[in-house]
């Protein structure tokens, strides 16, 4: 069984164990992250493979949008503390208990994301190239 904390971040707070967080506000809400954002609600686990699983099926649900149906607020939209912890760990327990399945798809995603991390750095090597001969050829 998981343990876990869910609570809001308050800033400067140091935290000993494994944990990670999620924004809280504006349309990116859901969306975990390894350092604190402003506004954002932290998970503290036990164990760093709890903390990783956790964390990988949150990246699964901001990417599919699923807290926008959960997002209150008339200028700024902001994800409700109760809301998500009545919606978040419901969620987490459903998607791991198919738990072979559940590695392929992190597994998977986890390969996603560094080739996507990869394609963004060749991308900034080429418009890096590019300035240089730019550079080179009007100031001859």
């Amino acid at each position: 069984m998981m343990n876990y904390i869910a609570k809001t971040h308050k800033k400067d707070t140091l935290y000993n164990k494994p944990h990670f967080f999620i924004l809280n506000k504006g349309m990116n809400s859901g969306k975990p992250q390894n350092e604190p954002f402003t506004n954002s609600f932290v998970i503290i686990f036990d164990s760093a493979t709890d903390c990783e699983n956790i964390f990988w099926i949150a990246y699964s649900l901001w990417k599919s949008k699923f807290w926008h149906q959960h997002l209150v607020g008339s200028v700024i939209l902001f994800l409700r503390h109760p809301d998500f912890k009545k919606e978040f760990f419901p969620k987490c327990k459903f998607l791991m208990e198919e738990h072979e399945e559940h590695l392929k798809h992190v597994a998977a995603l986890k390969l996603l994301e560094l080739k996507e991390k990869q394609f963004h750095e060749n991308i900034n090597l080429i418009n890096d190239l590019r300035r240089v001969i730019v550079y080179r050829y009007s100031n001859r």
